[in-house]
Parts: C-alpha cells; structure tokens; sequence
C-alpha cells in the first residue's frame, strides 16, 4: 500500500501577519484518518502528517482565479 497523503494550499482570504490558520486542507488519499479542522497551521499539519505516517503535499494557488498559472508551456 502507498503512503498516505495529505492535500493543502494557501488560504486566499488570510492575512499577512495575521494570527490566523494559513493551509486549507484539501483532500486526504489513502488513510482512515479524519480531520475536523478547515484550516491548519503549518505545524499542526506536520504533526499530523508524522503521526499519520503521511506526506504533506502543498498544492500550487495561482493568485489571479482564472486556474491556471502564468508559466504554460504547452504551446
């Protein structure tokens, strides 16, 4: 069986410098682990992930909403 994973990204309503959760979590492959919480901190997640035996995979946020990022190369 592979690891599990764990999927965050950046929350996009956060502010700097704010004491506010920074990671959404996205989505969770292949564990029975359960997580309550929207948004994490960064250290929260890497405990969970150690205690989960589970990698952390931090998804690319592009900033302008339209999905995709500004470096497509598929031309």
């Amino acid at each position: 069986m592979s690891a599990a994973k764990i999927f965050v990204r950046e929350r996009r309503k956060g502010r700097e410098g704010g004491k506010m959760p920074r990671y959404r979590l996205v989505a969770i492959l292949g564990s029975d682990l359960k997580i309550k919480a929207d948004h994490l901190r960064k250290k929260e997640l890497e405990e969970i992930a150690l205690a989960a035996q589970a990698e952390i995979v931090y998804l690319d946020d592009s900033k302008d909403g339209s999905g995709k990022d500004d470096d497509d190369d598929d031309d």
